[in-house]
């Protein structure tokens, strides 16, 4: 598979199954309505688990522009191709959303909650402290590519960066679905975790554009720290794994 047509497809079903948890748990009248927070975290890391077994052997499942910085930044991906990654998988992200959209549309129009309408797509704070929202981003995004950093580990080193597809993939794809469970577990309540920009843009985006009866504002003012928070925790952790290898 064309590894831009791997990057889109594997982020889009990510974002289907993440945001179609989120309508799962949070909108009025599903089956799931009030499910804890255990089945986010667990429904957003078998999202990423699914998106690697589709993008893994193509693209090596960056699904995020925050890998794909980072391992641009760690030497083990070609920058010359990172914009193009970056969009494939912003256009996957919007695709995903607009789908949960599209099978959750009745549940949409009889949720008057426009908090849990736009929670279903994009990220907020818990408690809005702008430097701290940004530090969980951070340091959320840091544990991740650290993670996929030391365990796609040095001895790829020497193979050179088109002897082997890096990304979420190098890691596999149980593996890092637990990793992203763990974030989330450990730290998603703090700002609902995005550590992707293109997970929380893509679904805002979709936000903005979709018939919803109640749904409100996009919160346009707060998306910069979910796009912001992720590319320094990435561009951080490879600055360390280089320093330290």
């Amino acid at each position: 598979m064309n590894p831009l047509v791997a990057e889109y497809l594997g982020t889009c079903i990510l974002i289907l199954m993440g945001t179609g948890v989120c309508a799962n748990s949070s909108l009025n009248d599903t089956f799931a309505k009030g499910a804890d927070w255990v089945l986010i975290s667990f429904g957003w890391g078998l999202g990423v688990f699914i998106g690697v077994i589709i993008a893994g052997p193509s693209s090596g499942a960056h699904l995020n522009p925050a890998v794909t910085i980072g391992l641009a930044i760690a030497g083990k991906f070609a920058w010359t191709d990172a914009p193009l990654y970056i969009l494939a998988q912003l256009l996957g992200a919007m695709s995903g959303a607009f789908l949960t959209w599209l099978l959750y549309a009745d549940h949409y129009n009889r949720t008057e909650n426009p908090g849990a309408i736009k929670g279903t797509f994009c990220t907020s704070p818990a408690i809005k402290n702008t430097p701290r929202n940004v530090l969980s981003e951070v340091i959320g995004t840091f544990v991740l590519i650290i993670v996929v950093l030391f365990i796609a580990g040095p001895e790829f080193k020497v193979l050179g960066i088109d002897a082997v597809k890096f990304g979420l993939g190098s890691v596999g794809a149980l593996p890092v679905a637990l990793l992203v469970v763990a974030i989330g577990m450990s730290m998603g309540g703090l700002t609902g975790y995005a550590i992707n920009p293109a997970r929380d843009l893509g679904p805002r985006i979709i936000h903005s554009l979709v018939p919803i009866k109640t749904k409100g504002t996009s919160d346009w003012g707060y998306a910069w720290v979910p796009i912001i928070g992720p590319i320094i925790g990435a561009a951080f952790a490879a600055l360390v794994y280089l320093a330290v290898m």
